[in-house]
């Protein structure tokens, strides 16, 4: 089969079209045949090795696991004996964490892992990327934030992957929402239900006036130390983005300050937590209350294009690579 390999970290030119071995499913695995793989901001981070600590998971000097892509969808083409819930043609779609890539033309998962079945109202390139962006910005506004109904909410990097679903979820949950974006991204932003919305090219949130109850910093460019004076009491900050000043800020505001500082590693929680997740998001796509954002998409071939165009800074909700 075909697959993005990289033997080191580096640029996108380490990303190399190779021909695999077609994987077999072991007694507990499934096999599919995969349709579309999401490419992410944490796609291009994990290729360069960064940030330095990320490497304790993903290898010291070279990646552990050479094939790239985390998020997929596809249809279950083959079923280890000991597989129950899944049977060949159904349309699923999950993420496979530190093991083998999804940007292949075949993934073998456990049965145990991240993969449930797709909704039948969106489509496998949409399906591709609820593990990124959906699922992140949900653990960090219902588990971690527990935003809810009254609560007004600032969503920093409104019109990326995360930010896009997290301006939906948070409208979902009650809230009243501005979203920061650039002007460009303005319209996008109010369509998806953004109350308000800030150019950040234009305005500073942290100069407007106007306190939140939470700020989500999707693309971890302001700061705690920023963003605390307009935190009402008792507010939070939160970030998917962790540095060493947030896990300073995170431990201190922990034992002495209302206004909290937080953040949550969401792949990293245990599977039946992560499911249950996704289960909630799955009943809100099916009932057509969230969609997906779609920006661009590219052929296997072309994942290093992708990685190129990431790292613009210029993408609008999700990248995906269809197979």
């Amino acid at each position: 089969m075909k697959a993005i390999s990289t033997a080191k970290y580096g640029s996108p030119d380490v990303l190399e079209l190779v021909e695999i071995p077609k994987p077999e499913p072991k007694e507990n695995e499934i096999l599919v045949r995969i349709k579309a793989a999401s490419v992410t901001t944490a796609d291009t981070m994990m290729r360069l090795g960064k940030p330095l600590y990320g490497r304790l998971f993903l290898g010291l000097s070279k990646p552990k696991h050479p094939i790239t892509g985390t998020g997929f969808s596809g249809v279950i083409e083959a079923i280890g004996k000991n597989v129950n819930h899944f049977q060949i043609g159904d349309h699923a779609f999950g993420e496979s964490t530190f093991g083998q890539g999804t940007n292949a033309e075949y993934l073998c998962i456990p049965e145990s892992g991240i993969i449930l079945r797709k909704p039948k109202n969106i489509s496998f390139n949409e399906a591709a990327t609820i593990c990124d962006g959906t699922l992140t910005s949900w653990n960090f506004l219902k588990e971690l934030g527990r935003v809810r109904k009254g609560h007004h909410v600032l969503i920093n990097g409104s019109s990326g992957s995360l930010g896009t679903a997290a301006v939906q979820l948070a409208k979902q949950l009650g809230a009243q929402v501005t979203g920061v974006c650039s002007s460009s991204n303005i319209n996008m932003v109010r369509s998806l239900g953004a109350d308000h919305a800030i150019d950040y090219t234009k305005e500073d949130f942290t100069e407007t006036g106007n306190c939140y109850d939470l700020i989500f910093d999707t693309v971890g460019k302001s700061s705690f130390l920023e963003s605390k004076k307009v935190l009402n009491k008792n507010g939070t900050y939160l970030s998917p983005v962790l540095s060493i000043p947030l896990l300073y800020q995170m431990l201190w505001t922990s034992k002495f300050s209302g206004k909290k500082a937080k953040f949550s590693a969401t792949g990293l929680l245990p599977v039946p937590k992560l499911i249950a997740m996704l289960q909630e998001i799955t009943r809100l796509l099916e009932n057509n209350k969230i969609k997906v954002v779609l920006d661009k998409t590219y052929s296997l071939a072309e994942v290093p294009i992708a990685h190129r165009y990431i790292e613009t800074g210029r993408k609008k909700g999700n990248v995906v690579i269809s197979l």
